[in-house]
């Protein structure tokens, strides 16, 4: 007909959510990750280490761990994964 039917996707990919696939981005996450590719890698390091301060990683808590509650629940990520990101992040 008009619509094509999307491959069915293997088992290990029925989880992954694309971060990285920009078909399931919005415009604004298109822009961003445009930019921060055509970032030099030290750029990148540059701009991840002022980002991810205590003060916007505090600031931001409840948005973060509900984000990983929802990947747990999703099955993106297993409970030491999780208990890793807090730890790293000092959650």
């Amino acid at each position: 007909m008009f619509w094509k039917k999307k491959p069915a996707l293997p088992a290990d990919e029925k989880n992954n959510n694309g971060g990285d696939d920009p078909q399931k981005m919005g415009m604004l996450q298109k822009l961003a990750m445009k930019k921060i590719m055509a970032m030099s890698p030290q750029e990148q390091e540059k701009l991840m280490r002022k980002v991810m301060t205590p003060e916007n990683i505090s600031k931001n808590k409840g948005q973060i761990l509900a984000a990983m509650e929802q990947m747990k629940a999703s099955g993106q990520m297993t409970d030491e994964q999780i208990g890793m990101a807090k730890k790293k992040l000092g959650l």
